[in-house]
């Protein structure tokens, strides 16, 4: 049963933060640059994208968090892959259930237009940025759980 634990933590970082760096940094850039034409699509599928990985982060989160206290105790809290995965836990919530509505809501506060062609261009600007600059910490937090403190339970 250890082994089966051990290998669900591996694939569950591997997912997550796996899943971040391929959704933000290869298909989202990729939709855009072939749906140039039609940014709208482009930026509701991307949405939709991050939004599912929002959800397998909030996922794999639970998981890795749970093997750490279960294997490690109270030991856990003293250690940095511990309170990586919590940050990084915080940052997918703050996108899933506060930006990420915020976003969806702004575009359709600009409908029949398209946001970035509405008065609310400027307040989307912000907030995707806020968004993106989130995001990229929460995937250099990942990268950095992968190659430095992979699993640091005993």
């Amino acid at each position: 049963m250890r082994r089966l634990a051990d290998a669900l933590y591996d694939i569950a970082l591997t997912l997550w933060v796996g899943g971040l760096w391929a959704i933000g940094y290869l298909v989202a850039p990729t939709l855009f640059a072939a749906l140039g034409n039609d940014r709208q699509l482009a930026g509701a599928l991307a949405g939709r994208l991050f939004e599912l990985i929002g959800w397998v982060g909030l996922a794999c989160a639970s998981y890795l968090l749970l093997f750490t206290l279960l294997r490690s105790g109270s030991v856990a809290m003293r250690r940095w892959n511990f309170w990586l995965v919590v940050v990084m836990l915080l940052l997918t919530v703050v996108g899933l259930f506060g930006i990420q509505p915020l976003l969806a809501q702004l575009k359709a506060d600009a409908l029949p237009r398209e946001v970035m062609e509405s008065v609310l261009r400027n307040r989307f600007a912000t907030w995707h940025g806020v968004s993106s600059v989130l995001y990229l910490v929460q995937s250099a937090l990942g990268l950095l759980l992968v190659t430095v403190f992979r699993r640091a339970a005993g």
